[in-house]
């Protein structure tokens, strides 16, 4: 699995109130969801006497701190450029996911140095789960399922790389509550064994969403390319224009969850300043309508001359 998000070049741009209407709905039911959910989880681990039901309970409700990262992070990186961050704060929300990836990789291991433990220990000191417990793991599980998808579904109409974090976050918590389930169902059969076994199991699932989230952030921070398919569509829609020659270099950058584009293209020589200007001001208004990941695209003109060979001229 894996959590890499790619701007699309065809998706639907999305309105400012628009966007502050998902935010809202993804905050509220990932909150109020793992609230009840980590509640219900943290009673029935205690009256049904199964240590992987607490464990699995504080799990979910880390979700609640996760999220209110993803508030943050996402709020912060909206913010209007100012005069300390001319270009924006979308790194901002890198830096959540940065938080979010080190809270889920302490999880996975926390979990999985309590896997380890049990197994030293053995068998003995392991005590039978009630019911209930078996219950919650199979309503978490379908819960945390549902919360990951639709968390995913609005990340991605987003292109946002710390709510697609904690859609992952939800789905680590579906396999932790699987590893609670196999636990607790080995343990009523008579094999108590199986909830340390799966507790480790469960830790390297966990680790490596970590490990990808964290990729991706660091992506977001150190100015990566968007991917040579990004770029060839962004070409191409280029060079489709009449009054482009050529397009002689582009490169993309991901600038936290947006994009950043420096562009040279070659065009006739022999058209005044003021038809070239007008020409470049249309293709960079037609590259951010048509890519609505791209925040700003800096166009360098080369022109073509009669003669084979070329000046330059700058346009911004």
């Amino acid at each position: 699995m894996t959590t890499t998000h790619t701007p699309a070049a065809d998706a639907p741009p999305v309105t400012p109130e628009q966007e502050k209407i998902m935010v809202r709905k993804m905050s509220l039911s990932s909150i109020i969801g793992n609230t009840l959910l980590s509640g219900f989880k943290l009673f029935a681990g205690i009256f049904g006497h199964s240590g992987a039901m607490i464990s699995d309970a504080v799990h979910s409700f880390s979700d609640v701190l996760t999220t209110g990262i993803a508030v943050l992070g996402t709020r912060l990186s909206k913010k209007a450029p100012d005069k300390e961050h001319p270009y924006g704060h979308e790194r901002m929300e890198s830096v959540a996911s940065l938080l979010l990836a080190l809270l889920l990789g302490v999880t996975g291991i926390l979990i999985g140095k309590s896997g380890i433990e049990k197994i030293i220990a053995g068998n003995d000191a392991a005590a039978v789960p009630g019911t209930i417990a078996l219950i919650a793991a199979i309503v978490s599980i379908a819960v945390k399922e549902a919360m990951y998808w639709y968390t995913r579904h609005y990340a991605k109409k987003l292109h946002s790389a710390v709510f697609m974090a904690d859609a992952w976050h939800h789905c680590s918590d579906a396999f932790s509550s699987v590893g609670s389930l196999i636990g607790i169902a080995g343990a009523m059969l008579g094999f108590p064994i199986l909830d340390a076994v799966a507790s480790v199991v469960i830790c390297l699932f966990i680790v490596k969403v970590a490990f990808d989230i964290l990729r991706d952030a660091l992506r977001g921070m150190t100015d990566t390319s968007c991917g040579e398919t990004y770029d060839r569509q962004l070409a191409d829609f280029i060079s489709a224009n009449k009054d482009v020659l050529s397009v002689d270099v582009l490169h993309s950058r991901m600038f936290g969850n947006r994009v950043y584009v420096d562009l040279e293209i070659r065009m006739d020589g022999d058209r005044s300043l003021r038809e070239t200007h007008e020409i470049v001001e249309r293709i960079h208004d037609d590259v951010e309508r048509q890519f609505s990941s791209v925040k700003h695209i800096m166009i360098h003109v080369n022109p073509a001359c009669h003669s084979g060979q070329t000046d330059e001229a700058a346009h911004g």
